[in-house]
């Protein structure tokens, strides 16, 4: 994960000084570029070892390797906004070889799944996992990328026995939201959270008194907000990517432990549901 993306993240968990320090930063990233740390802890108007105890808390050893870290996220945007035909997708570059390329990529959905792990709420997740298990019928909801996710937790649940809907078509979706009662659950995937889509159907369950569970990058939002329970999915994606790639690999993080915990819950009408879609899978191929 880039700093400034790292530093966003921490925002909301952080101490009042270190909230300072770090709207400084997103507000002037490169104004710190070339200042010490003392003129920094006077411009962001907190002490010298507040700056030093900052820059360690977000992985650092010092304030001089934060301006390093800055400095070449920076340039690495600059260089992608004057050769934006050169961007295939964040750091990945037209110019890179297929090497590279494999390399920044693996990084790329490897950091995903870290950071998004990091940032488990447990509790919640056990609670998240408890009104799953318990529900009439789940309603799956997402567009584009998410879609997919969707469609694929759907097929994950409809195997260990658990009523799943995930229908593509906007409509439908609508449709289904406002037909769901306090029995049932909406699960609702968003990576920007900022889709008016999303934010509909999940109002619209909950007008109904269905549970809505959000999967979003961005815990801030109106339609996080909605939510009974937030699961966070991060991913370091910017302008420059081509396709929703580490953001869904975020998602499906979040989607297969979800499967692998209600399967655990579920095991003895879980097991025998998925060795007999087994069975009956290899039937057709025979």
């Amino acid at each position: 994960m880039s700093v400034l993306t790292q530093i966003t993240w921490l925002l909301p968990e952080l101490a009042e000084n270190q909230k300072k320090i770090a709207k400084y930063i997103l507000d002037n990233p490169e104004s710190i570029l070339n200042i010490s740390s003392s003129r920094f802890a006077e411009a962001a108007g907190v002490s010298q070892s507040a700056i030093v105890k900052f820059s360690q808390k977000i992985g650092m050893k010092g304030f001089p390797a934060l301006k390093i870290a800055i400095s070449e996220e920076l340039g690495r945007n600059n260089l992608f906004k004057s050769y934006p035909h050169q961007a295939l997708h964040n750091t990945i570059s037209s110019e890179d070889s297929l090497m590279v390329m494999a390399q920044k990529l693996a990084h790329e959905k490897t950091m995903a799944i870290l950071e998004t792990t990091k940032r488990i709420n447990f509790s919640v997740f056990h609670k998240v996992i408890d009104i799953i298990n318990n529900a009439n019928r789940v309603q799956i909801v997402g567009i584009w990328g998410s879609g997919l996710t969707a469609k694929d937790l759907s097929y994950k649940l409809q195997k260990i026995g658990i009523l799943s809907l995930a229908e593509a078509d906007l409509h439908v979706q609508l449709a289904t939201a406002q037909a769901l009662t306090p029995k049932d659950v909406q699960i609702v995937l968003s990576f920007s959270g900022k889709r008016k889509e999303m934010r509909l159907a999940a109002t619209m369950a909950k007008e109904k008194g269905a549970k809505v569970i959000v999967i979003t990058g961005d815990p801030s939002t109106s339609l996080a907000k909605i939510a009974n329970y937030v699961l966070e999915s991060v991913s370091d994606e910017n302008e420059w990517r081509s396709s929703s790639i580490s953001s869904r690999t975020a998602q499906n993080t979040l989607t297969d432990l979800i499967f692998l915990a209600l399967m655990q819950r579920r095991k003895e009408l879980a097991k025998p549901l998925v060795r007999n879609a087994s069975m009956t899978i290899n039937k057709l191929e025979g």
